[in-house]
């Protein structure tokens, strides 16, 4: 059975579609909570919950008013996927099928997408999952979960309200944690990354795998170059264009070129206590799978 931390802040949140519905019951482990109806989904409190009525306030407050990154990234959700496709040329579904595979390839009760946004990742994995495992897709920005639950694969995804930086989960009760495109957002410092992972390793079960798809730096001076080049003059702009978000690419075109190489991203996550860290280049080295072991 999958146990959540009850100590965790009333703002962590799961959203369900059609909880009515006979075919979807409680996800397992969850507190059974009053649900308060937002966007057509249902929100249940992990822990700690408010008087109904107050539960949007507390959300809002706790999650998506801390953090100017979140408003940013409630910015480009409606667009957010169309953008991926054409900066990579469709290149970024491909990587995050690949993943899916890998990540899937060992099973487990309880899976978690971390840093979902619109849940693509979260998705495949369901695809691949057998039934009864539970599939999590977890974000701290609202409307990209809105977008991810209102897909046909959300009807089989449980979604979390929450901050990477704290999950409302207890040691050892996952067995499979992804995230895909979204470390360079929680990347503050590399002492605060460093955290986050092993934030993820203390929920994962002894065994437990991280599958960690992101951008990286190729080795060739010529092709990081290049890279670079393609970042600067064409992501920003193409990206501003289509979503009418000048901030959010303007950020996009800073992290990429600040990112880690794929062997200090290992280091980390051998600093953060995850072993034998396994890495997939892909692109020339544009980006890369990181994949770690508890």
């Amino acid at each position: 059975m999958l146990h959540f931390d009850h100590g965790a802040p009333a703002a962590r949140f799961m959203l369900r579609r059609h909880l009515d519905a006979p075919s979807h019951p409680p996800a397992v482990g969850f507190q059974r909570r009053r649900p308060v109806s937002i966007l057509g989904c249902r929100m249940r409190a992990l822990a700690r919950a408010p008087k109904p009525g107050t539960m949007r306030a507390a959300m809002e407050t706790e999650l998506e008013n801390r953090q100017p990154l979140q408003r940013l990234f409630a910015e480009v959700a409606p667009t957010y996927e169309l953008v991926n496709r054409v900066l990579t040329f469709g290149l970024d579904a491909h990587w995050r099928r690949k993943a899916a595979r890998l990540a899937a390839a060992e099973g487990g009760r309880a899976w978690m997408d971390a840093c979902s946004g619109t849940g693509e990742l979260a998705a495949n994995l369901r695809a691949l999952a057998p039934a009864e495992t539970q599939v999590m897709s977890l974000d701290f920005c609202r409307p990209m979960l809105a977008r991810a639950a209102a897909k046909p694969s959300g009807r089989k995804i449980d979604f979390v309200l929450a901050d990477v930086k704290a999950l409302p989960f207890a040691d050892a009760s996952l067995d499979l944690i992804t995230i895909s495109f979204a470390t360079r957002n929680i990347n503050l410092s590399r002492a605060a990354l460093v955290r986050t992972f092993a934030e993820f390793r203390r929920v994962l079960r002894p065994g437990g795998r991280f599958v960690n798809l992101e951008t990286s730096q190729p080795r060739s001076r010529i092709v990081r170059a290049l890279f670079h080049a393609y970042i600067r003059l064409v992501v920003r702009r193409v990206g501003a264009l289509i979503s009418g978000s000048r901030a959010g690419y303007a950020y996009l075109g800073t992290t990429i070129p600040r990112f880690y190489p794929a062997e200090e991203l290992t280091a980390i996550l051998k600093e953060a206590g995850f072993v034998e860290v396994r890495v997939k280049r892909l692109l020339f080295g544009a980006a890369a799978i990181h994949l770690a072991r508890v």
